[in-house]
C-alpha cells in the first residue's frame, strides 16, 4: 500500500468520525487532505459512511486538474483548492454543516472563546461570513481572502470550514465549534454569557502544558 492510499484511508477514517458526530449528514459537507502537490477531497454526490478511499479523488494542486479517481470532487472543490493555495502549512481541511453553531451564526451571533480548549483550538480569530451561494467561485473567494492566519471559517447560513497541518487537527478544531455552540446556547439560558479576556488567553499562551498539546497536535502527520 502506497502513502497516498494510507492518506485516503485516514481522511476515510474522519469522515465517518464526522457523520456520527452529526456534523454532517446524508452527501453533506466535504473533507480533503494534502499529499505533495494532490489534494485528495470527497466525491461528489457520496455520503461520508459510504465512500471508501478509492472514490476519493485526486486534484492538481496547482492546476486544479483531476489526476486520479473517476468520480467528480466536492462541489466545494475550488473553496479548498483556494486554502491550499494561500496557505502552504494547511494540510488538511473539513467543511461541515453543524447544526447548532449553524443556527447561532445565522441568527447573527459569533462564536468566541468562552473556554480554554476553543481559544487553544481555535484561537481568537475566527472570521464570520455573510452568506454567499454555496459552491460558487464567489464563495471560494471569500474564503480564501479571509483564512489568512485563521483556524476556521464561520458561514452563515451555511456551515463551517476547519483547516490543520493534519487529518486529527481539522477534525478537532471542528468538534470544538459545534461543542462552543452548545455552551454558548447553555449560557444564553442560564444567563448573560462571559468571554474570555485578552489577558485570560495570553495567560492560556503561556502555560507550559497547553504549548505542549499545542505543538504535539501540529507535529502529527499522515498515516
Amino acid at each position: 500500500m502506497g502513502k497516498s492510499d494510507k492518506v485516503k484511508e485516514e481522511i476515510v477514517y474522519y469522515a465517518q468520525r464526522l457523520i456520527k458526530d452529526g456534523l454532517v449528514t446524508g452527501p453533506g459537507g466535504n473533507i480533503s487532505a494534502r499529499y505533495e502537490n494532490i489534494m485528495f477531497i470527497s466525491p461528489s454526490g457520496f455520503s461520508f459512511d459510504d465512500a471508501e478511499p478509492e472514490d476519493y479523488v485526486g486534484v492538481d494542486i496547482d492546476s486544479g486538474q483531476i489526476v486520479e479517481g473517476t468520480n467528480r470532487p466536492s462541489s466545494e472543490v475550488l473553496m479548498h483548492l483556494g486554502c491550499y493555495r494561500k496557505r502552504a502549512d494547511i494540510q488538511a481541511i473539513v467543511h461541515i454543516h453543524p447544526p447548532l453553531a449553524t443556527g447561532i451564526i445565522s441568527a447573527g451571533m459569533d462564536l468566541k472563546p468562552m473556554y480554554p480548549d476553543f481559544y487553544i483550538y481555535l484561537g481568537n480569530n475566527i472570521p464570520h461570513i455573510d452568506y454567499v451561494t454555496v459552491t460558487t467561485p464567489r464563495l471560494a473567494k471569500a474564503v480564501e481572502e479571509v483564512i489568512g492566519s485563521a483556524n476556521a471559517v464561520l458561514m452563515r447560513n451555511h456551515g463551517a470550514l476547519t483547516v490543520g497541518s493534519n487529518l486529527k487537527q481539522a477534525y478537532y478544531r471542528a468538534q470544538i465549534i459545534e461543542e462552543g455552540a452548545k455552551v454558548l446556547l447553555a449560557a444564553l439560558r442560564a444567563g448573560k454569557p462571559r468571554y474570555l479576556t485578552e489577558d485570560e488567553m495570553r495567560e492560556l499562551d503561556n502555560l507550559s502544558s497547553e504549548k505542549y498539546r499545542r505543538e504535539l497536535l501540529e507535529s502529527m502527520k499522515h498515516l
